[in-house]
């Protein structure tokens, strides 16, 4: 593999250690900062991850569109560094104020995961861009598997040695990134920095005008938010559901991270191969609507733990999409896009998991109506089919402005 395909997928990969690598140890560590309980904790908890979540809606088209004009590059090493200083600075943080400023610095640094898709859109083969898209979705399930075992192992040495961790790892790649990246945005592709492009309304406005690119990028985000039922509710429903303990809860998770990398970092070529971008995302519709489907309703851990793998095939449903809409607007545009695609996905992250959680919480109270701890699944599984409905339906064909 190019050392600068590696290069790439290491910062996706960090960008998304970077938030389970501190996960295990946040509870204390707010605890310790304000001198405050478990519940408070929380509370700041949720206010860290929404500023988080929030720059990066803001930020990834903003970063996009920076790289469309100054180059992948720049943009890439000059956030790597400052995410590396600003891992440093919440290490030595002394009050939850100066946290919530690292959280929302490292928002802004995280939203490069969309430069990194661009830049891989530019070093794909013509044609071959989905693959590349594969690839970085399989480096965000290594860091989501990576990030909390070694953040909670790290934990043991005290709560700010996950942060010295991270700052470590931004710098190394760093360092690569100076040495092996090549500038990929070249004068025939450059485009000019404006400010319309560079927010997320703006730019979903200019890209939502060319045919099937607002229906993508909609699509996208249903089925963001659809697969975000995962991160929210698993761990309360395994445990409802089927009496998980949470070492089997933690078992289910790295099998579901394990088969995510699997699918798409290496079957997903094949199955690229045999079915195209197309009828790879329908596949992968038809496979989240099935899982979602069936762990609404099973009450067996056993056929859960089975049904993981099919439930990761859907997956494919991401880069396929990517890829689409990718080769329609061309090598100019690619980190617009990407832009706006990470500016979806952040909202989804935010929003899903109060919206999955609240009917979680409704339907799985003791004294519910009607006991039905999968019904979270049951909004994944109309968000999907909604989107399969976007996805399929006819766009007319207008002339690309």
């Amino acid at each position: 593999m190019p050392l600068p395909v590696v290069f790439v997928l290491l910062t996706v990969m960090i960008d998304t250690m970077g938030v389970g690598l501190i996960m295990p140890v946040m509870p204390d560590l707010i605890k310790e900062v304000t001198g405050g309980n478990l519940a408070n904790a929380a509370l700041w908890g949720g206010v860290l991850t929404a500023a988080f979540a929030a720059m990066q809606f803001l930020f990834a088209p903003f970063l996009g569109s920076l790289s469309d004009r100054f180059g992948r590059r720049p943009v890439l090493l000059l956030s790597l560094a400052v995410m590396a200083v600003d891992y440093v600075v919440m290490a030595f943080a002394g009050s939850i104020w100066l946290l919530l400023v690292g959280r929302i610095i490292g928002g802004i640094t995280a939203a490069t995961h969309a430069t990194a898709s661009a830049t891989m859109a530019d070093l794909s083969e013509p044609g071959k861009e989905s693959e590349g898209f594969g690839l970085v979705a399989a480096a965000v399930g290594l860091g989501f598997i990576a990030g909390p075992l070694i953040g909670g192992a790290l934990g043991e040495f005290g709560t700010r040695a996950p942060f010295w961790a991270a700052a470590v790892l931004a710098a190394a790649n760093l360092i690569l990134g100076w040495v092996v990246l090549r500038e990929t945005v070249t004068d025939d592709i450059r485009r000019p920095f404006t400010w319309r492009r560079a927010n997320p309304f703006g730019s979903f406005y200019d890209l939502s005008k060319l045919p099937g690119i607002g229906r993508g990028v909609i699509s996208f985000f249903l089925y963001q938010f659809s697969f975000a039922v995962y991160p929210a509710v698993w761990a309360y429903y395994g445990k409802a559901q089927f009496g998980w303990n949470a070492g089997m809860i933690g078992l289910s998770l790295a099998l579901f991270g394990v088969s995510m990398v699997v699918v798409q970092g290496v079957l997903i070529r094949a199955i690229l191969a045999r079915f195209g971008d197309r009828g790879t995302a329908i596949l992968g519709l038809v496979f989240s609507a099935i899982g979602f489907g069936a762990l609404a309703v099973i009450d067996s851990g056993i056929v859960a733990l089975i049904l993981t793998p099919l439930a990761a095939m859907g997956a494919v449903f991401s880069p396929a999409l990517q890829g689409l809409m990718s080769v329609k607007l061309g090598p100019d545009r690619q980190g617009e896009l990407q832009g706006i695609l990470g500016s979806a996905s952040a909202v989804a992250m935010a929003i899903a998991p109060l919206m999955m959680g609240g009917i979680f919480a409704h339907y799985a109270a003791p004294d519910a109506a009607w006991y039905f701890p999968g019904a979270p699944f049951i909004l994944s599984l109309v968000l999907t089919l909604v989107a399969m409905i976007l996805f399929l339906a006819p766009t007319s064909q207008t002339q690309k402005s």
